[in-house]
């Protein structure tokens, strides 16, 4: 098997975590406000706790650090992750029954299922760092983020389809066939692969406070921290507001308004496949290595900001559908490479901090991601009580967004050198020998 079937197997283990996080974050919220009639703040509230709980990252990172060995805890996270989504949604299926005590264990649900992501997640990474050479960690991170969103488009479709006539009981036989193939398809995937990576000499194991305080220490870890957090909040803050944005501003009835949604996402996948397949081939040709990616996707998706900030001002015609897949074109540009020079920074001093350097920018990725959503909504909500115009309240949050992807850029442009395309002495290296399947 070559590197292309590493990163293919590492990939399905990414779609059969999006598959099951699928239930939480999309199936369950909408049966619990709809079904169940609940607020929409308690699975808001959920899917946000179970990003807080991911900030347990980097000490899920530094355990396989310590092991030398991340098989096992990507094992162990999809085990968690499995389990975690089965008890949230017996949990939802009972709640009519006894509201309070069930709630409590939605709680514990949602706790498993962010440290199941965390640990599965971090491990993978640190995992497809060690497996994938230079010139092709943008087609690593494109393919593997890809069949992520493919996982949860196949899973919430299939579930769809077979949840009709709706039925409690309905819920949890097809929640459990979910859960069950998409953790058998995960274990099949893992299964031997770590034989055939070889990284560079470990260094001695060391304490979790001594090892994330040699992050600490490390000007350009956490430099990198910041533009990480910087730019995933950037690129979440409209998750919440788009579609009501193209529904109060453009008129949009709620079938339009989701088909927006839609070529937003058409706009990632085809960002992600562009920097996937050309991020290799420019930095063999050129030496554009990730890093300008990074900075044109930043600067491209500030710029489709600020149009989508002229357009509230505006309004029709403005052509709304295509600045919404310019916006999505240059988020995925910007997310494939910047996720291919995390790979590449996470082994920059050996295979002994790959994990808890992973760990610390996957926790400040889910606080951005826990926090961005709800920031952009507060704000426009706030925006349009005090300015009474939905399109300037629109508009300035907008504006905000492309301002913090205008800072990302500038963080990006002074990534380290490992992201320029200048490996270090420590870096991973591909074997000779391939992985038995």
């Amino acid at each position: 098997m070559n590197g292309w079937g590493v990163i293919l197997r590492l990939g399905t283990v990414q779609a059969a975590i999006g598959a099951m996080v699928m239930l939480a974050t999309s199936l369950l919220n909408r049966v619990m406000v709809v079904e169940l009639g609940l607020a929409a703040a308690i699975p808001a509230g959920l899917v946000a706790w179970h990003y807080a709980v991911q900030l347990s990252r980097p000490l899920s990172g530094h355990a396989s650090d310590r092991t030398g060995r991340r098989t096992p805890w990507i094992v162990a996270g999809m085990s968690l992750l499995a389990l975690g989504s089965l008890i949230a949604v017996e949990a939802v299926a009972a709640l009519p029954v006894g509201a309070a005590s069930q709630l409590t264990t939605l709680v514990l649900g949602f706790t498993m299922i962010g440290l199941g992501v965390g640990a599965a997640g971090t491990a993978l990474l640190a995992l497809l760092a060690a497996a994938v050479p230079p010139d092709r960690r943008a087609a690593a991170a494109a393919t593997t983020w890809i069949m992520m969103v493919a996982g949860i488009a196949v899973a919430a479709g299939v579930a769809g389809s077979l949840l009709q006539p709706f039925t409690f009981d309905r819920l949890v036989v097809v929640a459990g066939g979910l859960v069950a193939i998409a953790l058998d398809a995960a274990l099949a995937a893992i299964v031997r692969l770590e034989r055939g990576i070889t990284v560079a000499e470990p260094r001695p194991a060391v304490p979790f406070g001594s090892a994330l305080h040699e992050v600490r220490r490390d000007r350009e870890a956490v430099r990198f921290t910041l533009f990480v957090f910087l730019s995933m909040l950037a690129y979440s803050m409209q998750d919440l507001i788009l579609e009501p944005f193209t529904g109060l501003v453009f008129g949009a009835a709620p079938g339009q308004s989701t088909q927006y949604a839609g070529v937003q996402h058409g706009g990632i996948l085809i960002g992600m496949v562009l920097a996937g397949l050309g991020g290799g081939r420019a930095r063999r040709r050129w030496g554009l290595s990730l890093q300008w990616w990074t900075v044109g996707g930043c600067l491209g998706s500030a710029i489709a900001l600020a149009g989508l900030a002229g357009s509230a001002l505006a309004g029709p015609p403005w052509p709304i559908a295509g600045n919404i897949f310019l916006l999505g074109l240059m988020n995925g540009i910007f997310a494939a490479a910047a996720i291919g020079a995390m790979m590449e920074l996470a082994g920059t001093d050996g295979s002994a901090r790959a994990g808890v350097r992973m760990g610390v920018w996957g926790a400040a990725q889910a606080f951005a991601f826990g926090t961005g959503g709800l920031l952009g909504a507060v704000i426009t909500d706030i925006a349009r009580r005090l300015l009474g115009h939905d399109g300037q309240a629109f508009a300035l949050t907008f504006a905000g967004e492309a301002g913090l992807f205008l800072v990302a850029a500038l963080f990006a442009v002074r990534l380290p050198a490992a992201a320029r395309g200048r490996p270090e002495a420590g870096d991973y290296q591909w074997s000779a020998s391939t992985p038995s399947s």
